[in-house]
């Protein structure tokens, strides 16, 4: 059986459309965090930009900071997860934190 043409394949995915809106859904002061969450956000399939604000924080860190920025249509679907990302993060530290009240297990 042979393979289909690539031209029987299916339709390629269409890149985002350099005229479609884009939409704040994360802003930090660290290019680093920011570069976490627009990690989280592409592994679920969601395109994203970070785009700085005021100054480059590779020149003058901490000066301004950035936004991460997807398209309308997927802001509602990004803001949720990286609201779910923020409260398990939270839930592991307070765990870690009582660990550490806890002391050592015998």
């Amino acid at each position: 059986m042979d393979p289909k043409p690539q031209s029987q394949a299916g339709p390629a995915p269409s890149p985002p459309s350099v005229d479609e809106p884009l939409v704040e859904v994360f802003g930090s002061k660290e290019d680093s965090e920011a570069l976490v969450v627009q990690g989280l956000l592409d592994s679920k399939g969601i395109d994203s930009v970070i785009v700085s604000l005021d100054a480059p924080q590779e020149i003058l860190p901490g000066v301004g900071g950035v936004v991460i920025r997807v398209a309308a249509d997927k802001a509602e679907e990004a803001r949720r997860l990286i609201e779910e990302y923020r409260a398990a993060a939270e839930q592991t530290k307070d765990e870690d934190e009582r660990d550490d009240l806890s002391g050592p297990a015998a």
